[in-house]
């Protein structure tokens, strides 16, 4: 029991306070997130009539909006602070999302889609540059994969809800579904307001550009390889798997719910014993690991799709989730902490912009190119979005010779303190010898281990 206990010990991430108000309150957010995102393509062509192909379109542009937003929000966020600028993109959500219900025709999912586009490509680099300015650099790892969990924590028990909720043969449900999610915007502004406090900004902030950032081939590099992912993995499981097994599987709303959901929940299961994982490993082999794994669930919703329907279908498809959210974790605990490691301080906002902006560029592929393929080919998306997954891995492992040595590892930290980095004697799949630099490396001189608060 002893060795159980330091193990679930170690798995605290001992973050600051102002961290976990800052969870707390996206938490809440996440929650209406879920309620909505599982059952977005469902509402515009089952409930308002919109074909799959410009349904698709829609949740393209938002993220093509949010890719043009997004390059303002990391240079605001440098220069004014992210919380005012996540602030402002949560009230222009509260208020974008309001206005799903009226939505009757195509114009009008593409208009409240741009709305949202701008509000979402200012919130999640700010939103970024918040949690790596309010945790030491050491323990960002465990801060990001904190902030993963606790937004699956919050999108499961919302996918939850929102199966028993809706209804495509009541149309009021989905009115019931955007409301409740306004409510948790307005919520987390509130939590924004009164518990998170505003980062020091740094000196020179007015000093950094974008052309900094571009000439930083191998952030751009990374940032493209994240983007592919995006568009041929995470884009299309959350997009468009409820759609295909609904409208090709045959799989009932409530069950679509529970199969959203229980992605969300493998995340919450296995986030922080990953983020603990991957502590002292190669993190580029991390990614080409996911890369596969993700490959292998693809492949399991198209045999769900091929070859059952119904309940069958949904069990399958719940199988396929909760391996994706296994390939999810790593990315969890690698991407994010990663981008701000590469980053020079004055251009942390800047630089994890460029990181959120390649999930938004992920997500104008995806769905574009995916809700064509559905409506016209629907299982040759999964084989195909599989063999991209792969060759992205393969990209990976060919990135990290590129990576500046002291940030190819993961930081390891053990029972709270920030220890050496140094890799572990015996073989592991996903480290080799290399050492971090000396800036990143930890003291050697093992400190006394501190009372906590």
């Amino acid at each position: 029991m002893r060795p159980i206990r330091a193990y679930l010990r170690s798995l605290d991430p001992r973050l600051p306070r102002d961290v976990y108000a800052l969870q707390a309150g996206g938490l809440l957010n996440a929650f209406g997130n879920g309620v909505v995102l599982p059952f977005l393509i469902i509402y515009l062509h089952n409930v308002r009539g919109i074909p799959l192909g410009l349904a698709g379109l829609a949740a393209a542009t938002q993220s093509a909006t949010a890719l043009l937003a997004g390059f303002q929000a990391g240079t605001l966020s440098d220069r004014i602070g992210p919380r005012r600028v996540i602030l402002a993109s949560v009230a222009v959500m509260a208020v974008a999302f309001g206005l799903m219900p009226l939505i009757r025709t195509a114009w009008h999912a593409f208009a409240v889609y741009v709305l949202w586009g701008v509000a979402s490509g200012c919130f999640w680099p700010a939103q970024s540059a918040l949690l790596a300015g309010l945790t030491p650099s050491t323990r960002r790892a465990s801060a990001y994969a904190l902030q993963r969990l606790t937004m699956n924590v919050g999108v499961a028990l919302g996918g939850v809800v929102a199966g028993l909720i809706a209804s495509v043969a009541h149309p009021g449900s989905f009115t019931v579904l955007f409301l409740i999610d306004v409510a948790t915007f307005v919520a987390y502004l509130v939590v924004l307001a009164v518990r998170v406090p505003s980062p020091a900004l740094h000196p020179d902030r007015e000093g950094g550009s974008w052309r900094q950032v571009a000439r930083d081939r191998t952030m751009v590099s990374y940032s493209a390889l994240n983007a592919v992912f995006m568009a041929s993995a995470i884009a299309l499981m959350v997009e468009l798997l409820p759609a295909f097994a609904k409208n090709v599987a045959h799989v009932n709303e409530r069950e679509v719910g529970i199969v959203f959901a229980l992605d969300s929940v493998g995340i919450v299961l296995l986030q922080l014993p990953v983020a603990k994982l991957v502590e002292g490993r190669r993190r580029m082999r991390g990614l080409a690991l996911m890369g596969v794994v993700w490959a292998v669930s693809l492949l399991a919703v198209w045999a769900g799709g091929a070859w059952t329907a119904t309940t069958a279908a949904a069990v399958i498809f719940g199988a396929a989730t909760l391996v994706f959210a296994f390939g999810e974790t790593l990315h969890g605990a690698i991407h994010a902490p990663l981008a701000a490691d590469l980053a020079p301080p004055p251009l942390v906002g800047r630089y994890l912009a460029l990181a959120s902006l390649s999930w938004q560029a992920g997500w104008i592929v995806g769905p574009a190119a995916g809700g064509f393929f559905l409506q016209h080919a629907p299982l040759a998306l999964w084989p195909a979005a599989a063999g991209v997954n792969l060759a992205c891995a393969a990209w990976a492992l060919a990135l990290e010779r590129r990576l500046p040595p002291g940030v190819r590892v993961t930081p390891r930290g053990e029972d709270g303190r920030v220890a050496d980095v140094t890799l572990p004697a015996t073989p592991d799949p996903l480290s080799t010898g290399a050492q971090p630099a000396s800036h990143q490396a930890a003291p050697r001189r093992v400190a006394r281990r501190a009372d906590r608060s």
